[in-house]
């Protein structure tokens, strides 16, 4: 605490920021309390958001400092930062979701002009296994499933729910079928015969099981398509799709 003091004084800096870790608990409170004794932090950054933390550490840091939680850590990359908005945290909280840092995180992921794109290739029948792959990267680009869902109201709880929780790893695997498969295969998925899925599977450290759950399903989604466009496909957009 001395060298912060000293370094404090020889610098004289416009914001001294105070980084807690959210999953620490009062361990965090008596942290801040001490360094806001010591030097007068400026504002809080609390870690660890993505965790089991619900919020109730910025709570009481907010409460023992008196000085604004500025932003919030939701993850391990240097992107992983939000500004901290009180209300949202709120309705983490309490746990109503936060649905508009999901719209936010959704607008930063998604391209407006690919999105444009894919609308059409949905009107036309046109969506292929290449379209599959890249909503599925777009949607690994939001980040870990279990936080998108605790923004969704009335479903956190599947967060710590064993049967219901996600598993992350299935978009992996998903993602390494597809990339198997040549471009052909991709843009025309009934080719894909008993071989070609053997190859495929030994080619993505899957099974041929695992092969035909996902073309199953990528079927299932091209006749929801039709069904969608012969009733004339109002509102018809990639937010429709079912993955």
């Amino acid at each position: 605490m001395g060298e912060l003091r000293d370094i404090k004084a020889l610098l004289n800096p416009e914001e001294i920021l105070l980084v807690a870790d959210a999953m620490t608990g009062q361990d965090a409170v008596n942290v801040a309390k001490g360094f806001n004794d010591a030097l007068g932090v400026t504002g809080v950054i609390l870690t660890k958001m993505d965790g089991d933390a619900r919020g109730g550490a910025a709570l009481s840091i907010k409460a023992v400092t008196q000085r604004p939680i500025k932003f919030v850590g939701t993850g391990e990359k240097l992107d992983a930062w939000e500004v901290f908005h009180p209300d949202r945290m709120a309705s983490r909280v309490l746990g109503m979701g936060d649905v508009l840092s999901l719209i936010e995180k959704a607008q930063a992921a998604f391209d407006e002009r690919q999105a444009e794109i894919l609308e059409r290739k949905l009107r036309r029948d046109e969506f292929t296994l290449e379209d599959f792959r890249d909503q599925l990267c777009q949607i690994r680009k939001m980040g870990p499933l279990e936080d998108i869902l605790g923004m969704i109201p009335g479903l956190g709880k599947l967060k710590t729910d064993k049967i219901f929780r996600p598993d992350e790893r299935q978009l992996v695997h998903l993602e390494a079928i597809i990339n198997s498969m040549t471009k052909d295969e991709r843009r025309n998925y009934r080719i894909i015969n008993g071989s070609r899925r053997l190859r495929i599977a030994k080619g993505s450290g899957t099974t041929v099981q695992d092969v035909n759950k996902l073309l199953k399903q990528f079927a299932m989604t091209k006749k929801m398509i039709k069904q969608l466009n012969r009733k004339g496909g109002r509102g018809l957009s990639p937010n429709m799709l079912p993955f």
